[in-house]
């Protein structure tokens, strides 16, 4: 978010005064191929005006005496934008930044172009963290919260850079003046942090999540020969996060190699990481620290898989809803296995799929216009 302090004027397009400085409104581009388009008074930014930086970010805003004061909009190269409040050209005050796709993704104060006090970081899956950043603007101590997407339910403790270290159970109340204070549940146990490798589903595998188990329980599925399924604990809205994805962390390559019976609990969660709960995990006795593996498949799904950062697990998978879903409900996903045959056997699925999938598409009959 630098000016043009170090910058060397090199072109100038637009009226000069007397001494041939910039005068009214004019275009001056740098030595760094940084370009600043607005009103000059005798070579001084003075009234509205625009930096464009060289890597593609924009600076705008209202400029005294050569220097950004008041609100400032700074655009990033990637479309995120920060409004800020500027004293003499430095960030200084209330400030809040939003992602190239207008979510807002901090919420807090700068002083001297770097952030203090008390701040919200917030992700793009509901989560965020609360707390008070350190002399470097990192979000390190021990009252520091994450808070789970229904902004109640939080993590309060200890944190390193707004990762998880030790925290406990609590619940966010916020006071008369609108400032956050999180009340500690009694004899909660200690959450830290607890991302799977290839060979460790979890440090504390019988340590449910303490959102998860408001929202959902598991029983015996609606669906005839499925076992277990996932439900709903209470009603909730469209767009509501249930429950969570966890499991080991392994290879597309490992997963396409071995047969379709190893792999009913995973899900793809990027192009390198494949997410598992292999056996013995997949039965409540043995882990349930999470448990979006034991939602079934439906061709008309009330709920979807999303992506997730989770305070304890990591980067994960959430199960959210799509629709409005009433307490007791069976939460169903898509799989989504590929319905394009891959050869004589049909799309590259297990069996069972393949089974409902004809029957599906029976009962919805033939495509419209044949």
């Amino acid at each position: 978010m630098d000016s043009d302090d170090e910058n060397i004027e090199e072109a100038v397009e637009g009226p000069l005064d007397e001494d041939g400085q910039p005068h009214g409104f004019c275009t001056v581009t740098y030595s760094s191929s940084d370009r600043f388009e607005g009103h000059f008074t005798h070579g001084e930014k003075n009234g509205k005006g625009k930096f464009f930086f060289f890597d593609g970010s924009t600076l705008e805003g209202f400029y005294v005496d050569d220097a950004l004061q008041g609100q400032g909009i700074y655009t990033y190269e990637d479309g995120g934008v920060l409004h800020g409040t500027y004293v003499d050209g430095d960030l200084n005050g209330p400030a809040q930044e939003f992602d190239g796709e207008g979510h807002l993704v901090f919420k807090g104060q700068y002083k001297d172009n770097n952030r203090c006090e008390e701040c919200w970081v917030y992700y793009p899956d509901g989560g965020c963290v609360f707390g008070e950043v350190n002399e470097d603007g990192e979000m390190t101590g021990e009252s520091v919260a994450y808070i789970y997407p229904d902004r109640q339910t939080a993590l309060y403790g200890n944190f390193v850079d707004g990762e998880l270290i030790e925290a406990r159970l609590a619940t966010l109340i916020s006071n008369e003046s609108g400032s956050p204070r999180f009340e500690i549940t009694p004899n909660s146990p200690l959450y830290s942090y607890d991302k799977s490798t290839s060979t460790c589903i979890a440090t504390h595998t019988l340590l449910p999540d303490p959102y998860e188990s408001q929202k959902v329980f598991v029983a015996d599925s609606l669906i005839k020969g499925a076992g277990q399924g996932l439900f709903a604990k209470t009603d909730a809205e469209t767009d509501t996060v249930m429950a969570f994805y966890n499991g080991v962390r392994i290879t597309h390559s490992e997963v396409d190699s071995r047969d379709w019976a190893l792999n009913g609990n995973t899900i793809s969660l990027d192009e390198d990481t494949v997410i598992d709960v292999p056996p013995p995990f997949e039965l409540t006795e043995r882990y349930c620290a999470s448990l979006g593996h034991k939602a079934n498949h439906s061709f008309t799904p009330n709920c979807k898989y999303d992506p997730f950062v989770h305070p304890r697990f990591g980067p994960i998978k959430c199960i959210r809803t799509i629709r409005a879903v009433q307490k007791d409900e069976e939460l169903m996903v898509a799989y989504g296995y590929d319905h394009e045959p891959t050869g004589k056997n049909g799309p590259e699925a297990p069996d069972w799929y393949k089974q409902e999938l004809k029957e599906f598409q029976l009962r919805q009959g033939p495509p419209t216009g044949q």
